[in-house]
């Protein structure tokens, strides 16, 4: 890789989203370290021009990148008597940000702040770029490197062979069918959190100055830039520990394939049991040839061969983020990019040999996802939530906090809850549904409206902030005229028409089911398993994805939705996709309770028999809590609420009633032992 240099001079323009402030350079914070979370949208726009005549002008909009690591991160290191010593460091967590070029869509910038100046990398145009500043300038100037391809003859690459990826993953060749359908475009995905270790060997920590503050900020810094090479996948990197060999190293190093064997075996009997993660890597300063890094391909979560190997011999961290990025796409599933493998680049991350660039391929995202319907990979969000986001000043109320008013400013205005998460003197309550100046409601006051016939009001208690939970009339009760209530919903095929296509719109005839639905495809199917799309039995067709006519406008729906039309046998068909990848709500499945025959409704994309009220589906002595209006309420909006405890009236919405006395008045209902 060669790195061409440029000395540039960067005015920065610093605003504080609705704080009234100019923020620090270094981006630290001087109030209580909650107030660090205060401003959750700020932008830093960053003005950058060369020192060359022709040198370009931009403006690079920055976000802080929250929660990279750890609020308690763990740094294990040893003594000289190689014993193991942990330490929890300050590790400042608002000066590393996120963000883009002003008028590149395509961009993508990660910097950090936390050592004075910014340093990082910005990805305009295909063209990377590291910058850093200059020590000791007067000026604030700043070095960016421009980092250009490998050159290097043979190029230096992942040391995983194509037959040793097929025989790992195992692919099975029905992953293509919804490959073929997918671009690498506009990809949705979950949310996801993926909980990163990281092991720095001996000769790194070395070349680091033998400190462990820098090899701390290196490490920081590498997952800043993998967290933003995985933003579109919706996949959050959070480093959870580090460890440093600082006393010599605990596995050999002389081949690289025994030491991805060997730091496996290490971590498993060593490492797993003190600092749980997904997935944990060895950065290591040692030169493997033309090998660079190596890892088990889709071993995320599975202890031993949730680990890789990355070579760390370049000053570069852009280079060495995109090695480890290529790396963690193995862990996570991914192959090796092919000929029909695409990403709008001439290289994409997964290519084999090191090239510089900043997206994943279309086959990347499918196998990622192949991996993790095969799997059921174990990277849910949130991990450890109680570790990672709990503090007093973010607005959520958690364990031992009364209130939670937010920053200093928010707290000066809330008229019930103190700074330090406690209620203010006199006060009963600071939030909720039935908390009013501080105090709680009266008993009987409506806190939640009755939205539809298929729902019930609810009413305050009078001795808690809190509106009883939301309870509804029983599933399978008739409503409008021609359907069913079902959690809540009377839902059916005309309405779901309406609601995506326009007021006009109504449900298609049979034929377009059974055409549609039967394919098996992102259009029509009844299921995605794996990555398959199932087609509908001919038994379950109304129950696949709805299917709607008379449309006179396309609509405006939310992006990534695409509108499919098909004209056959003087029929015009019309409906939405759903595919792989995609994490937005479907809209165009059928939901739950639509009637797909003569007492019979769609339950999961089944066409099953109707709940019949009254019926108890279950057996033993199980009991729910029930509502009923209280006979003789002068006004059904001012009723009181009662429960029907063996034939007799009790006041209140705690009682408890027995389950088939629930179900004999068509009354919501929740299980408990």
């Amino acid at each position: 890789m060669a790195m061409g240099k440029t000395l540039v001079h960067i005015r920065s323009l610093f605003c504080c989203s609705g704080l009234g402030c100019l923020c620090p350079l270094s981006g630290h914070s001087q109030s209580r370290p909650s107030q660090r979370f205060s401003s959750p949208e700020s932008v830093i726009p960053l003005k950058v021009t060369g020192s060359s005549r022709d040198a370009e002008r931009h403006i690079v909009h920055m976000k802080v990148k929250k929660f990279l690591v750890s609020r308690h991160l763990p740094v294990f290191t040893y003594t000289d008597q190689r014993s193991l010593h942990q330490d929890q460091p300050f590790v400042p967590d608002d000066c590393y940000y996120h963000g883009y070029v002003e008028g590149v869509p395509a961009s993508l910038v990660a910097l950090s702040t936390c050592s004075g100046g910014f340093r990082g990398m910005l990805q305009i145009n295909g063209l990377a770029y590291e910058i850093e500043p200059v020590r000791f300038s007067a000026t604030f100037e700043h070095l960016v490197y421009k980092i250009d391809d490998d050159t290097q003859f043979p190029p230096r690459r992942c040391g995983l062979t194509e037959e040793e990826i097929a025989r790992q993953l195992k692919l099975q060749e029905s992953y293509d069918s919804t490959l073929r359908q997918s671009s690498f475009t506009g990809w949705w995905t979950h949310l996801r959190f993926l909980e990163l270790v990281v092991v720095v060997d001996h000769l790194r920590y070395v070349h680091s100055q033998s400190n462990v503050s820098v090899v701390q900020t290196e490490v920081v810094s590498v997952v800043n830039i993998l967290d933003a090479l995985y933003g579109p996948f919706e996949l959050d990197i959070i480093l959870t520990g580090l460890e440093i060999w600082t006393e010599g190293n605990q596995v050999a190093t002389d081949d690289i394939y025994r030491v991805l064997e060997d730091f496996g075996l290490w971590k498993y009997l060593q490492l797993d049991a003190r600092l749980p993660h997904d997935i944990a890597h060895l950065f290591i300063k040692k030169h493997f040839g033309i090998t660079i890094g190596l890892a088990y391909v889709g071993g995320v979560c599975q202890s031993p061969h949730n680990s890789g190997v990355d070579v760390f011999e370049d000053r570069s961290l852009l280079l060495f983020a995109l090695l480890v990025s290529h790396e963690l796409g193995h862990n996570l599933g991914m192959a090796h990019d092919d000929q029909w493998c695409v990403c709008a680049l001439e290289f994409c991350i997964m290519y084999p040999s090191r090239q510089v660039t900043d997206r994943f391929s279309n086959c990347s995202y499918a196998q990622y996802w192949d991996n993790s319907f095969r799997s059921g990979i174990c990277i849910q969000p949130p991990p450890y939530t109680w570790d990672i986001l709990q503090y007093c000043g973010n607005l959520v109320v958690e364990e031992g906090e009364e209130c939670d008013c937010g920053t200093t400013h928010q707290c000066i205005k809330d008229p019930c809850c103190l700074l330090n998460c406690t209620l203010k003197s006199g006060a009963t309550c600071a939030f909720g549904l039935c908390c009013q100046d501080c105090k709680f409601m009266p008993s009987g006051s409506l806190c939640r409206q009755q939205i539809n016939e298929c729902d019930l009001p609810e009413w305050c208690n009078g001795t808690s902030h809190q509106c009883p939970e939301d309870v509804y009339v029983q599933d399978g009760i008739p409503c409008n005229d021609s359907a069913y209530c079902y959690e809540k919903r009377c839902n059916n095929h005309d309405k779901q028409c309406k609601e995506i296509f326009g007021k006009d719109a109504r449900s298609a005839s049979q034929k377009c089911y059974q055409k549609i639905n039967t394919q098996g495809s992102r259009f029509g199917h009844c299921d995605i398993q794996g990555t398959i799309y199932v087609r509908c039995n001919d038994s379950d067709i109304l129950c696949g994805r709805v299917q709607c006519e008379n449309v006179g406008v396309i609509p405006k729906l939310i992006e990534h939705s695409t509108v499919h039309q098909l004209h056959f046998n003087n029929t015009t068909c019309w409906g939405t996709d759903y595919h792989l990848g995609m994490s937005i709500p479907d809209i165009g499945q059928v939901k739950d309770g639509t009637m797909c025959g003569p007492e019979k409704m769609c339950i999961q994309k089944k066409c099953v028999e109707k709940i019949h009220p009254g019926v108890h589906p279950l057996s033993g002595p199980q009991w729910c809590y029930g509502l009923l209006r209280q006979p003789g309420a002068r006004s059904p909006g001012l009723a009181q609420l009662s429960c029907l405890v063996d034939g007799a009236s009790l006041l209140g919405l705690s009682q408890c009633c027995s389950l088939e006395l629930c179900w004999d008045y068509g009354l919501s209902h929740q299980l408990r032992e």
